[in-house]
């Protein structure tokens, strides 16, 4: 049966609207028994989806769209995409080089291409290359006429993905569909290549193809009803089942047995859920490092000692009071070390420490971390937890193992020099600031929808502000209607009201845009890209 290769989820926030679950709920449905996603230029969704599917029963595919910038100018050089898929361990790891390459050394952020030279250093390991279909390298002189380069171009894939090279055929009801692919067909039987069938997912039903549209017009800022607008996309670009697919290549069923067959070299098995910590520099004593469980207990003492003289001045009380507190340490010490996580509050009590002794104020401490008398000794947090009664195992507890989770708040015009200083001491390739998704909120939706459809901004704002805006209270459009009776009667008696609310809801909660986290840091044991891409 049929395998889809080619996916476009919502975190191709130019073009997708794929939402995940949904997806991969609509493949266990039709029981299709692996799925690929293959966002462009990106692996945002990556650890979302290899989980829905592995809790769906569906094998999980990886792989991105990329766009390839080809040597020597080739035609439509700017424009050329790739599909690359995981195979194993290997071509995961080279594809995170391969995205991070684009996305740190491209110069043109808005037209960020992997160069040539970086597949050919070794790169193309570990991975399925598909053609890109009328988008490829080879496309783009197939649909030129260009016949001699497309067969030099397929040539050079080939041989920079030896035996993991595959020309890709499309039907997705656009013009060139039929002479690309006889041209196409031609080319793979003139070289020995297979060929493999791949329909370009957008959207998971037929009729989501309006809000499919609408959500490229709000990245593009375009009006849906521009009659001179580039329209990329047909709406045949729905979520096809096995049936479907079988159907519309009845006449190459080798392209649809090769989907299949690509679905089962890859093999790519991601580690989840176990914390990847760097290693805390331990003092060495005479050539032989200190035993990191030893230096632990060492420096929470001694750290304790300085804060007893500090709360207790007077000899006898600080006397009177030590086994409380030595107690208490030792309780959490032994259960940091049984959890395997001294490195963390080592790491954390240390870039803290610089902080605190170069000019960059560090607020108290909040949150459950506030309760660990080791936070306290370190000097992480500055707050005694046992003259207020706080709990350590709100923050780690052995019956709920879970990372530790310190808030610190920095000073924000100081912040800066804090993460420069994490990048010295543990390599600038071992750390990065985080992405952050914004989302489509009820009335982000509304305004955004609005401004595609032409509306008017005093009707758009105007019916965005009756969505109720309560704090601590996720909002949807729905809960609005019934929150809101004004908003719900406007539903029902003005025309235009209908067309913008059900477009909206079909695009509300959908990733619109990538940032920046204003605090999150990542620190890992080793390169970045041993890990993930950036």
């Amino acid at each position: 049966m049929f395998v889809h290769l080619r996916l476009h989820t919502e975190f191709s926030v130019a073009d997708g609207t794929c939402r995940i679950d949904d997806v991969v709920q609509a493949a266990k449905a039709d029981d299709q028994t692996s799925l690929a996603i293959t966002d462009l230029n990106n692996l945002f969704g990556a650890v979302k989806f290899y989980s829905a599917c592995r809790q769906s029963g569906i094998k999980p595919l990886l792989g991105a769209e990329v766009s390839v910038l080809l040597p020597d100018e080739e035609l439509g050089s700017e424009n050329s995409k790739i599909l690359l898929l995981v195979q194993n361990n290997t071509g995961y790891l080279n594809l995170c080089e391969i995205l991070t390459k684009l996305w740190t050394q491209s110069a043109d952020k808005t037209h960020s291409a992997v160069d040539w030279k970086s597949l050919e250093g070794g790169m193309s390991e570990g991975l399925i290359a598909l053609s890109g279909a009328q988008q490829g390298p080879v496309g783009n002189h197939l649909l030129a006429g260009n016949l001699h380069r497309a067969q030099a171009m397929a040539e050079k894939f080939s041989l920079l993905f030896p035996n993991r090279f595959y020309v890709e055929l499309q039907r997705a009801g656009r013009a060139d569909d039929e002479r690309y692919i006889s041209a196409a067909v031609d080319i793979a039987q003139t070289l020995g290549l297979p060929v493999v069938a791949t329909h370009p997912v957008q959207f998971i039903h037929e009729e989501d193809f309006e809000a499919h549209e609408a959500r490229v017009c709000i990245s593009q800022g375009e009006i849906l009803g521009n009659p001179k607008r580039q329209k990329r996309f047909t709406p045949q670009q729905y979520f096809h089942s096995a049936q479907e697919m079988v159907d519309l290549f009845a006449d190459l069923p080798s392209a649809v047995a090769n989907s299949n067959a690509i679905a089962k070299r890859c093999n790519l098995t991601l580690t989840l859920g176990k914390p990847q910590l760097p290693a805390f520099p331990i003092p060495v004593v005479n050539g032989v490092p200190i035993p990191t469980d030893e230096y632990f207990r060492s420096v929470s003492f001694q750290g304790l000692e300085n804060r007893l003289q500090h709360l207790y001045p007077d000899e006898t009380v600080r006397n009177s009071k030590r086994s409380l507190y030595e107690d208490r340490l030792n309780f959490e010490i032994d259960t940091i070390l049984k959890m395997g996580f001294p490195g963390y509050f080592l790491i954390v009590s240390d870039f803290i420490n610089w902080a605190k002794n170069n000019g960059c104020p560090v607020g108290p401490g909040r949150g459950s971390g506030a309760g660990s008398l080791v936070a306290y000794a370190l000097n992480i947090t500055d707050l005694d937890p046992l003259r207020y009664n706080l709990l350590f195992e709100r923050f780690l507890n052995p019956e709920r193992v879970s990372m530790p989770d310190f808030d610190i708040d920095f000073c924000q015009t100081n912040r800066d020099r804090v993460i420069d200083y994490v990048k010295n001491q543990y390599g600038r390739e071992a750390v990065s600031q985080i992405v952050t998704f914004g989302t489509m909120a009820a009335r982000a939706a509304i305004r955004d929808v609005g401004r595609t459809l032409d509306m008017s901004y005093p009707f758009c704002e105007g019916l965005s502000k009756l969505i109720p805006n309560k704090p601590g209270q996720h909002m949807t459009i729905a809960i609005a209607l019934e929150q809101e009776p004004l908003l719900a009667q406007r539903l029902a008696n003005e025309d235009e009201v209908k067309i913008l609310l059900n477009l909206a809801q079909k695009l509300e909660g959908l990733t619109r845009n990538v940032g920046m986290h204003a605090g999150g840091v990542l620190i890992a044991p080793g390169k970045l890209t041993d890990f993930c891409p950036l």
